[in-house]
């Protein structure tokens, strides 16, 4: 089993690139194609905008190659609330294979994608 967990503030949109490269080795790990890399960089960053959009303070990323590549990706402190995140949505739900949203009170809490 090959894991990659990262945690890190939302305000600190610098690490945003540090997570496209995490993603990026992962989906190397996975022999996946450059597409399907680039693909999946831009669903964990998305899911990242969507938290923090919806009130998180920070983010906390497991990446996963058994399988192909899974990313769960889920919100922590912060004042969450709802957000409309309906764009971000469409364009995760086109670029991957199955994605699945975890949600509290109609919140978004959490993602998970698998590509």
């Amino acid at each position: 089993m090959k894991d990659f967990k990262v945690e890190f503030n939302l305000a600190d949109s610098e690490y945003m690139t540090a997570l496209r490269l995490a993603v990026g080795a992962v989906c190397a790990a996975a022999d996946t194609d450059v597409d399907g890399a680039e693909d999946m960089k831009v669903c964990v960053t998305e899911s990242c905008l969507i938290l923090k959009a919806c009130g998180f303070k920070s983010a906390k990323i497991a990446l996963n190659c058994t399988d192909g590549v899974h990313a769960t990706v889920r919100g922590e402190g912060g004042t969450p609330k709802s957000s409309d995140n309906e764009f971000s949505l469409a364009l995760i739900s086109a670029l991957v294979y199955s994605c699945t949203l975890e949600e509290s009170g109609g919140v978004i809490s959490g993602l998970v994608l698998t590509l």
